[in-house]
């Protein structure tokens, strides 16, 4: 039986008098990939951020796994199996790539932030563990020929695959991707194509947020549509594609 690992409840978030999400409510499924999408200005920015816990919400409930984590900080949110990208380049040019992707492992460790230096705290086996899960990071984003250079000198696009393979050290339950295809072109976005398959394939769930339509229709299993802070269609791909309403308020006459 196919369980819901994240559920988003009535959820409603405003700034002052506006309201930027309207009573919105869906679920992504354990391995599913899920995408968002809807015209500029139609709120799934300010859910991803609401979700990953950048903004508090007004009200509803984000759950995870059945717990509530709407009240959790970010850090927290991580821990527990939410990880995130954002949509521009968010990364650290001094280190390797391969200390940047073990670095999205820090807030899942048990063993003592001292314990490489002095054996404070080590848990036995935590550190084989973590090479064997940053070597299949490496592996299926397709950076392990890069792995020693510094994050300043690889290509954009290789820097666009570090923050998934970064947010996929954590070991989420589910990993937002916030407009993941930005910047790439046509052969590097059938990397990416296949990269979400192989995430989703390795039982990690993914929530996409993204502009690019072919994309979203390639890769995802079903499409949560919003428009003006609220969500008017969700369904599979072939649904929303001909969907009359999406097509009036976002795909147009193009569909």
């Amino acid at each position: 039986m196919v369980k819901p690992v994240l559920r988003i409840e009535s959820l409603c978030k405003s700034f002052g008098g506006v309201h930027a999400i309207r009573d919105l409510s869906f679920e992504v499924n354990e391995a599913q990939i899920l995408g968002l999408i809807g015209p500029n200005g139609s709120g799934k920015s300010t859910t991803v951020n609401s979700l990953a816990g950048l903004f508090p919400i007004t009200s509803g409930a984000i759950k995870l796994s059945d717990s509530r984590i709407d009240a959790l900080p970010e850090y927290e949110r991580v821990a527990r199996g939410l990880s995130r990208t954002f949509q521009t380049a968010s990364t650290f040019a001094e280190f390797t790539v391969r200390e940047h992707v073990m670095l999205g492992s820090t807030v899942t460790r048990t063993s003592h932030p001292l314990s490489s230096a002095f054996g404070i705290g080590r848990k036995v086996g935590e550190d084989a563990e973590l090479v064997t899960r940053v070597e299949t990071i490496l592996e299926i984003t397709g950076l392990k020929d890069v792995q020693d250079h510094r994050v300043g000198t690889i290509s954009s696009a290789q820097q666009r695959f570090l923050m998934i393979a970064t947010a996929l050290a954590s070991s989420p339950k589910v990993i937002l991707l916030d407009e993941p295809a930005a910047g790439l072109v046509s052969h590097e976005r059938k990397t990416l194509s296949d990269l979400i398959n192989k995430i989703r394939d390795l039982g990690t769930s993914v929530l996409v947020i993204e502009h690019h339509m072919a994309l979203i229709m390639e890769v995802c299993d079903r499409i949560v549509v919003l428009n003006f802070g609220q969500k008017i269609a969700e369904g599979t791909p072939e649904e929303i594609r001909n969907n009359p309403v999406v097509i009036d308020a976002y795909l147009g006459e193009a569909a």
